[in-house]
C-alpha cells in the first residue's frame, strides 16, 4: 500500500486506517472529505477531480513529512480520489495516529489546509445550470467564497 496517493476509484477507508495503527499510537483521527449537494444555495450535480499525480503524491508525502517534524510519532496517510464523483463520495481521506489525541487531531487539520494550499489538485463542480473548474483564485459560483 501507499502511504499517499491518488486513486480513481472509491476509497476504502479502513485501508488507510489499518496503516496507521500499532502498538504505540493512542489515537486514531480520520477525516473524509465528501461531494455535497447543496453549497451556498447552488445545487451540485457532481464533480470532477484531475491531479498531476507525481507531483501530487509527492507534495502528500511532504506534508506527512512536515507533520512528522511538528508532531514527532504521528503517522499520516492521505489519499486523494480523482475522476468523476457523485453526491456524498468520498474524495479525500485524510489519516494521523498519534500516542495521544489532541496531536492527532492537530496533525489532521493541518494536513487538510496544506492539500489546499499546495497540492495539485483541480475540481470541476457541475451544478444545475452550468459547470466552472474551481481554484484558490476563484470565487463561489454565488460570488460568495467559501470558506
Amino acid at each position: 500500500m501507499k502511504q499517499y496517493e491518488i486513486v480513481d476509484t472509491p476509497i476504502d477507508i479502513n485501508k488507510y486506517h489499518s496503516y496507521t495503527v500499532n502498538e504505540v499510537q493512542g489515537a486514531v483521527c480520520m477525516f473524509t472529505g465528501h461531494v455535497r449537494e447543496w453549497t451556498k444555495g447552488t445545487r451540485t450535480v457532481h464533480l470532477e477531480y484531475e491531479a498531476y499525480k507525481p507531483m501530487a503524491e509527492s507534495k502528500m508525502a511532504q506534508i506527512g513529512d512536515e507533520i512528522a517534524q511538528r508532531w514527532p510519532g504521528v503517522i499520516t496517510t492521505i489519499a486523494h480520489r480523482v475522476g468523476k464523483l457523485e453526491i456524498s463520495d468520498i474524495a479525500v481521506v485524510i489519516v494521523t495516529s498519534a500516542p495521544h489525541r489532541k496531536d492527532s487531531y492537530q496533525a489532521n487539520e493541518y494536513a487538510i489546509e496544506r492539500i489546499k494550499e499546495v497540492v495539485p489538485i483541480w475540481k470541476k463542480e457541475v451544478w444545475e445550470d452550468g459547470e466552472e473548474w474551481m481554484g484558490h483564485q476563484r470565487q463561489y459560483h454565488s460570488s460568495v467564497e467559501e470558506e
